[in-house]
């Protein structure tokens, strides 16, 4: 696989902070406050397991964190108000704790709206900014968005997916999503794009996308890659949730050799140490 070297630098600013991502991903920790997440359900749902698994985190390495209330896929309601308890203090709470960005990973404004008061510089939106007041409150925020792919919209299933060309579908869905971002008052350089692997994507899919990151990278924005211990890794070599680490890792150095440029991860701290190798190969090739 030929690495991919954009012709020009990318830039990415989180809050007041300025990045430099045209050879170095940045490695985003995840922190799910949730009961029923495919992975580890409700390990981090404890507030005093959250924080330290924040804590963790960050030691690990982790450039900033992305915090959740809600899992993707179908399962229980999580209604408004329960997300925003969910979410809205211990985002206060990890800003005065830790030196570093904070992601809010929801599809709701007011979810948004209240958590970029708090302190979250990111809004990363599944749903590819279904919810028409998101853009809104990001842009008045001066928040940072994360346009991603979905076929149908969050919680909902969707067993047989079908595109005549997958990424090319998924290129001009990210080309649209950003459009309405910068038509919106955001900045170019606060708006990133996501392919949305296993969101309305069998696993045979979400493998091309990942393969053909270097043709998402090619439209300029900082690429995410969230292709940690997901559903097409274990379908392709059959591995229970638990034991995805491996593929998980590798999928993180092929997508940065394609241009991802912002890792969504469970494993901070082998994440850090494959950008790490990858930021040499890069700068060396």
């Amino acid at each position: 696989m030929q690495v991919f070297k954009p012709g020009h630098s990318i830039s990415l600013r989180l809050g007041e902070t300025r990045f430099d991502v045209t050879s170095r991903a940045l490695v985003m920790g995840i922190l799910n406050r949730t009961k029923d997440s495919f992975f580890s359900p409700a390990a981090t749902y404890d507030l005093d397991a959250f924080f330290a698994r924040a804590e963790q985190l960050v030691t690990e390495g982790a450039d900033l964190l992305d915090v959740g209330g809600v899992k993707a896929g179908p399962g229980d309601e999580v209604t408004e108000a329960e997300e925003l308890e969910r979410v809205v203090p211990v985002i206060g709470e990890l800003k005065k704790r830790f030196d570093v960005p904070l992601s809010i990973d929801t599809w709701r404004a007011s979810v948004a709206k209240a958590c970029f008061a708090e302190g979250a510089s990111v809004g990363n939106d599944i749903s590819g900014f279904a919810d028409p007041e998101y853009l809104k409150v990001a842009a008045v925020a001066n928040a940072s968005v994360v346009a991603t792919h979905i076929r149908l919209k969050p919680r909902v299933a969707d067993p047989n997916p079908q595109y005549d060309n997958v990424t090319e579908t998924v290129k001009d869905f990210l080309v649209e999503r950003r459009q309405w971002a910068l038509d919106a008052g955001i900045e170019h350089d606060r708006i990133i794009i996501d392919a949305g692997l296993d969101l309305g994507k069998t696993a045979a899919q979400s493998l091309q996308l990942l393969r053909d990151s270097s043709v998402l990278a090619t439209l300029g924005s900082p690429l995410l890659l969230s292709s940690s211990n997901k559903t097409f890794l274990g379908v392709m070599f059959d591995l229970p949730v638990t034991e995805r680490r491996e593929p998980s890792l590798g999928a993180s150095a092929i997508g940065i050799a394609g241009g991802c440029r912002i890792l969504r991860v469970h494993d901070v701290a082998g994440s850090v140490r494959v950008r790490d190798v990858m930021e040499h190969l890069i700068g060396a090739s």
